[in-house]
């Protein structure tokens, strides 16, 4: 129960599979199950912008709980559980996954759990699927696992070394001590996702996990890179398998018009079969048009009519029109293996002989029917390259005095809904709000004379470490500062116009302590010679 007064925190997600293999041996002891589905009531937060600027920095609270504890047992280990209240695709170990969801899976992700190779026995835990049982079961197998190796750990007599040591939480304070004693980096990629798919045409009545999604005439395509950079329209779509790709594809621009794969009908005009082998077909419905001009700018049409590539002269340069740059699918399915319905959004743009070749970008997301899933960054530490969880909370408040370029500058920046505070952990709940990491707000300015300050850049630090066992290390934020910098600019007369410049930079710092190193004493050696041993010397 949340102290009174305190209003729990909107979620909002900013937005890997692990394997583990080990050998075993000894005799397993192997235990079939069919698991229950959980029914459990999801909350559903709802985001609204905040009117309130940030404010001056914010001390932590205090813990509103102790911190969770280590996992070590490897039978409660479940890293591919993300998904709370929702069974995770081919994860065999989460407990929301029922006999009617191992149907549709086709393997294991995580197939079998381990511990920690040094030691001369540990347990490890087998994961399966009986797909002859009617319905489908998963197999749990608790092993032995022998090191043959003759430098492995048969005891270890001293438990802090096996754990990372309690962070030491970053204030105003200790700031600059720990800020020397760490290196951060610059995170600026985006992730792609490598996926394997098969190529067989399934016979069941059911969509199975990464089977090809069937239409009318064949497979949904889903273009990608496959040996090289370049597009390669024949790659099937499969099913419950989230990507996002990117690929180039090179282009005659006089011959744009013929092109199928920059048009919105190549992509909109399939069918996509609700089952294998169905006569029941799910129409492609195009919810958004957003056309790019050539300076980036956005601009979305009222309307959802197919349009066409159209080839245009301009003066000495020719543009090809209303070409598609990026595709996204939103499929909703049952946990029957049925696609209900099939959603796609497109951003079109304008091609020039200078961009040639072309590179398109394409998505494509699944959503179980008559669900509202919240997914997880990690079960409990952050996993590398999900979306930090965060969130702010309601309140009120006016808008600082300030010109209104400043304004609209302050707001390019900020966004839409700022967060207040950071998840701890990938899992956290909204609900224990004094868990959760408040964002210290540093504001920067160089007053002038007969100037005006303006934002130029908002500079973000993510302070993390690891906790817990050295088993199973869990990533946890410990600090998050935004530093917003302004400069002086002097005032612009009536009619001039000036080009600013604006930039955001997001910086994770390891702050991570090393385990505590320690040894016992060393035994004391209570032994004494015979009286005559050097007899007849002595």
């Amino acid at each position: 129960m949340r102290p009174r007064g305190l209003p729990p925190l909107l979620v909002v997600l900013l937005g890997c599979w692990a394997s583990v293999s080990a050998q075993t041996e000894a005799t397993p002891a192997v235990t079939t199950e069919g698991l229950n589905s959980t029914e459990a009531a999801l909350a559903t937060f709802g985001t609204s912008p905040s009117t309130r600027p940030p404010g001056t920095p914010r001390a932590p609270g205090p813990s509103s709980g102790p911190r969770p504890t280590p996992v070590t047992d490897v039978a409660a280990l479940c890293v591919c559980d993300l998904s709370p209240a929702q069974c995770d695709v081919n994860c065999c170990c989460d407990p929301d996954c029922s006999s009617v969801d191992f149907s549709v899976f086709s393997a294991c992700s995580v197939p079998v759990v381990t511990g920690d190779s040094q030691f001369c026995s540990q347990k490890a835990v087998i994961y399966s699927l009986n797909f002859t049982a009617n319905p489908p079961q998963r197999v749990f197998e608790l092993v032995d696992q022998i090191n043959p190796s003759i430098f492995c750990i048969h005891i270890t007599n001293y438990k802090p070394a096996l754990s990372f040591i309690n962070p030491e939480v970053p204030d105003e304070n200790n700031f600059d001590t720990l800020m020397k004693t760490s290196d951060g980096f610059t995170l600026n990629a985006e992730s792609y996702i490598s996926f394997t798919t098969k190529l067989d045409i399934p016979t069941a009545a059911k969509y199975e996990y990464g089977v090809p999604l069937q239409t009318s005439d064949s497979f949904l395509r889903f273009p990608s890179s496959l040996t090289s950079s370049l597009c390669t329209d024949n790659n099937p779509a499969a099913f419950l398998v989230n990507q996002a790709v990117k690929c180039t594809r090179k282009i005659n621009l006089e011959q744009c018009e013929e092109i199928e794969a920059l048009s919105m009908a190549f992509y909109s005009s399939p069918e996509i079969l609700r089952v294998p082998d169905s006569r029941k077909k799910v129409p492609i419905t195009v919810q958004s048009i957003v056309i790019q001009s050539l300076n980036k700018t956005l601009t979305r049409r009222e309307d959802t009519d197919v349009l066409q590539p159209t080839l245009v002269n301009a003066g000495h340069f020719s543009l090809c029109v209303n070409v598609v740059l990026e595709v996204k699918y939103s499929l909703t399915y049952t946990d029957a293996g049925e696609v209900t319905k099939a959603d796609l959004s497109f951003l079109l743009g304008t091609v020039s002989s200078i961009v040639v070749p072309l590179q398109q970008k394409f998505e494509i997301h699944f959503l179980q029917e008559n669900t509202q899933p919240v997914p997880l960054s990690g079960n409990p530490g952050y996993v590398v390259g999900l979306p930090l969880a965060a969130g702010f909370q309601p309140h009120k408040g006016g808008a600082l005095p300030c010109q209104l370029i400043a304004q609209k500058v302050k707001s390019l920046l900020w966004g839409q809904g700022f967060p207040d505070y950071v998840a701890p952990f990938g899992n956290s709940q909204a609900q224990d709000m004094l868990d959760w990491v408040p964002i210290h707000f540093i504001t920067q300015s160089f007053n002038r004379k007969d100037s005006c300050q303006l934002p130029g850049a908002l500079v973000i630090e993510v302070k993390w470490t690891k906790y817990g066992s050295l088993l199973n290390p869990q990533a946890k934020i410990v600090n998050v500062t935004a530093n917003l910098i302004s400069s002086s600019f002097p005032e612009a007369n009536s009619g001039n116009e000036r080009t600013i410049l604006i930039s955001t930079a997001v910086t994770f710092v390891d702050v991570s302590a090393p385990a505590e190193a320690g040894f016992r004493a060393p035994p004391a050696i209570n032994a004494r010679l015979p009286f005559n041993f050097f007899f007849p010397f002595v």
